[in-house]
């Protein structure tokens, strides 16, 4: 039985899976109020247990402490009610790339009620509009240096019409944030429900059209008191670095969640190279790090070249399964192990881990606590050891579809059945094999192949195509497009570099294909459905 809801907007509680539609949900060991804030919990709750003086966030050249980020986002939630009239249960969009001003936005709608969607930097209009629609945004808050998608987006919707921009330089020389420096620091936060959603993470499947999951303010809170509690022990004394969007569940959990639910310090990077987190971490000397296999093993080079990475003592993989290779390497030049995980947006966070004393290579290791796992058959029997199967898991948190699209697929009898296929051995350790669908895992980044292709196909130049993805040193695997020309067109370097431009001018710029193949024909069924399996038997 849900609890009586804090939204006077009810979109997202109306909206819902059924109850029986939902994953068994086992939350013992996780107690919190009926009436939770995780906004609150992040900032003025620290500051009364006495992080006021401590870091919060490290950003675009200065530190931010646990009280000037309380006080911020206490101004910032009194512009959005008072002056833009968020109101509690309307969502609101962010768009952002990595820094403090973002997680402020965050906590700050957080608190007055909204429920909040972070998007990344180089999404396209139209890939924003998807987003507008399907969540019926009503408010977005912007980095004026990126407002023109959005500003687009906006312009053809009968649901966004509030956009504000907010400056991410630290300046606070923006329309948000000249509204909120006449705001006192102090702030009522909207007294929500621990199961009034506060968070919608979209993630995109394999036909390219984004799913929303809907996160609790408890299930917030949940991922740091499990995962990040028991399996990185966080301290006070931890600086967080990494590579994530924090529009992915994965950034948002480590560069955010976990640090300021303990007190520690969380550094921010817009542009996430390898080389910046290098010198991020040598600055700082972080000792928490998030990032993916492709770019440990460039920091691995660096520290070939002199960089001291010495202060980590928490490496984590994510993203992408985690390469024998490069977990040896780790340990051979640091001494210390790379806790390989996964994690789905559907659950929040990683629930399947390795731990500082118990890892080994090529091994996703076992569930956190209050999560179980199993191996399962096409008929949902558990599978013995050492069979492939399909990975499903249970805990405290699960899979909530907005509308309940597809819910029935990821939910099944109680469990959350995640995509993946992976093998469980004798000792109970799981080890990934595959995505059970078509997704491109390139980089840490998901990509849906059918996007890719829909935009290529957009292109004058192209008569068919089918895209694929291919292994690559580098990334893991790449996007690759095997593409069948229009009449009249001649395959050339120079067109496949205009296509390759007109994919990122249609959608982010990191789905487009690395790799281009121009043939005469794609193989198909009889019926005409490209059989892109073949295409990559023949690489």
């Amino acid at each position: 039985m849900l609890r009586p809801s804090a939204h006077v907007d009810s979109f997202t509680r109306d909206n819902l899976p059924p109850l029986e539609a939902w994953p068994e949900l086992r939350l013992e060991g996780f107690d919190y109020p009926d009436r939770l804030n995780a906004g609150v919990e992040m900032t003025d709750t620290m500051v009364a247990k006495g992080f006021g003086d401590r870091t919060a966030l490290i950003g675009n050249g200065r530190r931010r402490t646990y009280k000037e980020l309380a006080d911020w986002t206490n101004r910032l939630a009194r512009a959005m009610v008072e002056d833009l009239g968020v109101k509690p249960g309307n969502r609101v969009l962010i768009r952002s790339a990595n820094n403090p001003a973002m997680v402020a936005c965050w906590l700050a709608a957080t608190k007055a009620g909204a429920v909040v969607i972070n998007t990344m930097p180089m999404l396209r209009s139209g890939e924003l509009a998807k987003y507008v629609e399907a969540a019926q945004i009503t408010h977005a808050l912007c980095d004026t240096r990126l407002m023109d998608e959005l500003t687009a987006c906006a312009k053809d919707s009968p649901w966004l019409k509030t956009v504000v921009g907010f400056d991410g330089t630290s300046n606070h020389d923006a329309e948000l944030d000249r509204l909120a420096l006449e705001k006192p620091v102090t702030f009522e936060a909207v007294q929500t429900a621990q199961d009034d959603v506060a968070l919608i993470g979209f993630t995109s499947g394999s036909t390219g059209k984004p799913k929303a999951t809907m996160h609790f303010h408890r299930d917030l809170l949940i991922v740091a008191d499990g995962y990040a509690r028991e399996v990185l022990g966080v301290v006070p004394e931890d600086i967080f670095v990494g590579s994530p969007p924090l529009a992915f569940t994965f950034g948002l959990g480590g560069l955010a969640i976990f640090p300021l639910r303990f007190g520690a310090a969380a550094t921010l990077l817009e542009n996430a190279t390898p080389p910046n987190m290098i010198e991020i971490i040598q600055k700082y000397r972080a000792t928490v790090c998030f990032t993916a296999p492709t770019a440990y093993r460039a920091m691995m080079r660096a520290m070939d070249e002199g960089a001291d990475l010495s202060s980590l003592r928490a490496a984590v993989s994510a993203g992408e399964t985690l390469p024998g290779p490069v977990y040896d390497e780790w340990m051979a030049k640091t001494g210390k192990p790379m806790l390989d995980g996964i994690g789905a947006t559907e659950m929040l966070h990683i629930f399947v881990t390795n731990r500082f004393t118990d890892h080994r290579p090529a091994c996703t290791g076992k569930p956190v606590t209050g999560y179980e796992a199993r191996v399962i058959g096409p008929d949902g029997a558990e599978l013995p050891p050492g069979e492939p199967g399909r990975l499903a898991v249970k805990g405290p948190t699960g899979c909530r579809y907005l509308y309940g699209d597809r819910q029935g697929e990821y939910v099944q009898n109680g469990w959350n059945i995640t995509g993946d296929t992976f093998v469980m051995d004798h000792d109970g350790y799981f080890h990934f094999a595959a995505r059970n669908d078509d997704m491109i895992v390139s980089a840490g980044y998901n990509i849906a192949g059918p996007e890719v292709e829909a935009a290529l196909l957009a292109h004058p130049a192209v008569a068919e195509c089918a895209v694929i993805g291919v292994p690559d040193e580098a990334r893991g695997t790449i996007v690759e497009a095997h593409i069948v020309l229009g009449a009249g067109e001649t395959p050339s370097d120079a067109l496949a570099k205009l296509l390759q431009e007109h994919v990122k001018a249609t959608i982010a710029p990191y789905k487009y294909p690395r790799s281009i193949i121009f043939t005469r024909a794609l193989p198909k069924t009889e019926t005409g459905k490209i059989q892109r399996f073949r295409l990559r038997q023949s690489g």
